[in-house]
């Protein structure tokens, strides 16, 4: 399996929370592995194996964008996040608006000689945020709409044999790592059921996570996101250091058995990794799945990530791979006490 074309893949479509039937990419790779259905909200669920033990495994498919509010006279798009989107990294980039067919753009930046000398040290408000497609607003109409969908374009590009940069990595570099999950998998049939649930909205309300967990109903579940990755000016006591493995979750929102078996099987299959404390909550799906129905034990695997909520994110491969062997082992070792 090749991670790094399965990610640019991925990472084309849109995609944005709550647009998520967009992406057929996803859906069409996992088929591969699992009889695959969507559900209401868009989330992409398949199953495969069989057993007493019933694990779920869920990666959020949505991305961060924009969404367009109005369309004035001119032509100029008023917009909003949806998601959350950094104001501070938006003033003059190119974007796609996802209109009846995709309409190209860039968002509006005041030259320096007419700023305010204020205005120099702070993001601009959303208030203050346009996207300029050059057609006039009649013309823009015809094709784009309010509450169309706004992606900064991005392409994956490789810095490095590993390291790869651009948009939406988050988290499609966890929908990756559970594709890679399904690959080890195919050819080892552990003797437990896992479904794959590449959820909805996590970045809006995370109620795909939600939703899926109720109807799924797992006994145990392995959720995968994205968390900080190291780069100056951040403590390395909150971040991962990219090319040292995935990082798994303490929290108090999850399962401590499953968190020491998590890690006991890393350590003992000699698999880099990273220990990473949520003294709260987890901020990811894992905290609203454990509370599903009557309660689900739930594990937290993340890949550091540099640049979070950027169209410049960046990641390493070894990292995603890392995530993909931790989760496939704990599989596989489950489906062996089984049979013991």
């Amino acid at each position: 399996m090749d991670i790094k074309q399965i990610i640019t893949a991925l990472t084309e479509g849109e995609g944005v929370s709550g647009n998520e039937q967009t992406l057929g990419k996803a859906a069409e790779l996992l088929s591969e592995y699992a009889q695959v259905r969507r559900d209401s909200l868009g989330s992409i669920i398949g199953t495969l194996g069989e057993g007493k033990t019933h694990i779920m495994l869920d990666a959020h498919l949505d991305r961060i964008g924009l969404i367009v509010t109005a369309i004035d006279d001119s032509g100029f798009l008023r917009v909003d996040k949806c998601g959350g989107c950094d104001p501070r990294i938006l003033s003059a980039a190119t974007v796609t608006v996802w209109g009846k067919k995709p309409v190209f753009g860039v968002i509006t930046s005041t030259p320096p000689h007419l700023a305010k000398a204020e205005d120099s040290s702070k993001a601009p408000s959303f208030d203050n945020l346009y996207v300029d497609t050059g057609l006039d607003g009649e013309a823009l109409r015809k094709t784009v709409s309010v509450g169309d969908r706004i992606t900064i374009d991005a392409p994956v590009i490789s810095l490095t044999d590993n390291i790869i940069t651009g948009s939406a990595l988050d988290d499609r570099i966890g929908v990756a790592a559970l594709l890679r999950v399904a690959d080890i998998l195919k050819e080892e049939k552990p003797a437990v059921k896992v479904t794959f649930i590449f959820s909805a909205q996590e970045e809006t309300t995370e109620a795909g996570a939600k939703t899926g967990a109720f109807a799924i109903s797992p006994d145990e579940a392995i959720a995968v996101d994205v968390s900080f990755g190291n780069a100056p000016g951040i403590s390395d006591s909150q971040c991962g250091k990219l090319g040292d493995g995935g990082m798994i979750c303490i929290s108090p929102s999850l399962s401590n058995e499953m968190t020491a078996q998590l890690m006991s099987i890393a350590d003992k299959k000699g698999i880099k990794h990273k220990t990473e404390v949520c003294p709260s909550s987890t901020g990811t799906n894992a905290d609203v799945i454990s509370v599903s129905k009557s309660g689900v034990k739930t594990g937290l695997v993340s890949i550091p990530l540099r640049n979070m909520h950027t169209q410049a994110e960046l990641a390493d491969i070894d990292d995603i791979e890392s995530v993909a062997q931790i989760i496939a082992s704990y599989i596989i070792e489950r489906g062996e006490s089984e049979n013991a």
